[in-house]
């Protein structure tokens, strides 16, 4: 069994308002991976972060951080967590050094200035901790948040959307710093609607919408398990139409005759596809190229998304 760091135990929360924002959401996360929540803007990601991290009460239900209860030992349970929020909001005439040194001041934490030195050079600040916030161009500000966050060496590492808004370039950064943090042992919960970032990052994916958890899987099993495999075969001579010996296929032509595809379950291992082959060379269909192509984290999370909308 892997040990959980987060335990999330029926939890709901419904506003003032009446909006149940959170429905009856139990989760474990296993201490030093990479969790992805996914779903799409609305869905209850951010509620759900604030309320571990005790920005918003739960309606009901019980989290434990690192074994402290985030109502009976709030501090302890707080102390153990790092939040690295969507929105950019510092202090602009601070210095980096200062910001992020305050930060861990703030949980009581005594002056380390070797740990908040080694922060800072793993997120490339070094150069930059006498600089005023102000002064930084956008995605090293967001290296300040995370910088800020980690001051006080949580276990535990949100992260709200942590590319939104930020160039190609600098997500490519943030990936690779989230892999380095998790080689440290910290574990790692990230919120996005980018399907190619949970893909590049993550252990294990949960996928939320409308408040409720829909699915917790394995990255790699998620994939397996509900992923299709195209084969296109590229023919020598284009074809007008099939030959009906090979009408138990629900082959496709495509590009004027030119490709025949054969999409099939990824779950059935060998998928009839030698069997296919050797009735297309009977039926005197020669190919000169074959590829294939299994569809991606995205056809997965639509089609679920779309499931949620229909009961």
């Amino acid at each position: 069994m892997h040990e959980a760091i987060l335990s999330i135990d029926g939890l709901s929360k419904t506003y003032a308002s009446g909006f149940c924002a959170l429905k009856n959401i139990s989760l474990e996360i296993r201490r030093g991976e990479i969790f992805a929540l996914l779903g799409p803007n609305g869905a209850g990601k951010t509620t759900l972060i604030s309320i571990v991290c005790g920005i918003v009460n739960a309606s009901t239900g019980k989290v434990t951080v690192d074994g402290h209860d985030i109502g009976r030992d709030f501090r302890a349970a707080r102390s153990r967590i790092g939040l690295v929020p969507q929105e950019l909001t510092t202090d602009a005439f601070e210095t980096v050094w200062n910001t992020v040194s305050f930060s861990r001041g703030l949980f009581g934490k005594p002056a380390n200035p070797a740990h908040i030195e080694k922060v800072l050079r793993d997120l490339s600040l070094w150069d930059k901790k006498g600089s005023q916030l102000r002064t930084l161009s956008g995605g090293m500000k967001r290296r300040v948040l995370i910088a800020k966050a980690l001051s006080h060496e949580p276990s535990l590492l949100f992260l709200d959307e942590p590319t939104a808004g930020v160039d190609v370039t600098l997500r490519q950064d943030m990936w690779a710093l989230v892999r380095s943090l998790r080689a440290t042992g910290v574990t790692v919960i990230l919120t996005t609607h980018y399907i190619d970032e949970a893909e590049q990052m993550a252990d294990r994916i949960g996928i939320i919408s409308k408040g409720e958890i829909i699915l917790v899987e394995e990255k790699a099993e998620l994939m397996r398990k509900l992923g299709t495999k195209q084969l296109t075969l590229h023919l020598a001579q284009p074809i007008e139409r099939l030959p009906e010996a090979l009408g138990m296929y629900a082959l496709q032509l495509a590009s004027g005759g030119s490709d025949l595809v054969y999409t099939y379950d990824a779950r059935t291992e060998r998928s009839g596809i030698g069997q296919l082959l050797q009735d297309l060379e009977a039926a005197g269909i020669d190919f000169k190229d074959l590829e294939t192509r299994q569809s991606s984290l995205e056809d997965i999370f639509v089609n679920l998304v779309r499931d949620t909308d229909h009961p």
